[in-house]
């Protein structure tokens, strides 16, 4: 019998980071430095075989708009076709609430639940991690992608 786990997925930036969760606890992860067309079906392959998947997480954005729509063209397309939950949360929750790169000198930031774009001079490396232990109270049914620049001034 395979061992019961949930998927999370970080694929907003290069590496793409996935993350094997039993019992909300990190029991494994996968980097990897391919394109998240070219890796995540052969990843999420690898891991049906591997193990009964109950649920999916992604962080849905902000961040680079293709790898938003990438993941959740993908994970949407899983979580159908195999009948497996789909969450996601924003891409705050990954990296310590640090701005994330949006286009030149802008960056989105999340003040209180309200995520804006903010100019900065000083480009803050891009870091995202798969936390030790899985909160779901952090996570919500609402999958869709949080692409996040309307007009730039």
């Amino acid at each position: 019998m395979l061992k019961s786990v949930d998927l999370v997925f970080i694929t907003l930036t290069s590496p793409i980071k996935v993350g094997i969760y039993e019992n909300k606890k990190l029991i494994e992860t996968i980097v990897s430095q391919d394109k998240s067309s070219d890796i995540l079906p052969k990843i999420f392959n690898e891991l049906l075989d591997r193990y009964n998947i109950e649920k999916l997480f992604y962080a849905n954005g902000p961040g680079s708009f293709m790898a938003i729509k990438i993941a959740y063209i993908f994970l949407k397309s899983m979580s159908i076709l195999k009948n497996i939950p789909l969450f996601a949360t924003d891409a705050f929750y990954f990296n310590d609430n640090t701005p994330i790169k949006a286009i030149a000198k802008l960056y989105f930031v999340k003040i209180s639940s309200e995520i804006k774009t903010i100019k900065l001079e000083i480009a803050p490396e891009p870091y995202f991690r798969l936390p030790d232990v899985l909160d779901y109270n952090e996570f919500s049914t609402t999958a869709t992608p949080i692409y996040g620049i309307g007009a730039v001034g």
